[in-house]
């Protein structure tokens, strides 16, 4: 575990999208936690690596079916939250 999720929290969307597409969110949060981001640009991998380590803001990105939906999951800086959201969401 790179860092704190502290309490997390889903949108109502987020949480059907999952149910929808048969994913556990317990299984995205492990890939979070553990610095798999998915679908982020290299830029963006660069930019949470140092967020990690200097505690700032940290996003990852999954797909969740083959139309290209997909699910963000945003850790606050202060790592006192987690939230699991569509990019609509945001």
């Amino acid at each position: 575990m790179l860092f704190e999720l502290g309490r997390v929290i889903a949108t109502p969307d987020a949480l059907n999208a999952l149910q929808e597409n048969n994913i556990r969110i317990a299984e995205l949060l492990i890939k979070h936690v553990g610095g798999d981001w998915s679908n982020l640009s290299d830029e963006d991998r660069l930019e949470n690596e140092q967020s990690v380590k200097n505690s700032w803001r940290i996003l990852s990105s999954y797909p969740i079916n083959k139309s290209g939906d997909k699910v963000w999951i945003i850790t606050e800086a202060d790592r006192s939250s987690t939230c699991v959201l569509l990019p609509k969401d945001y």
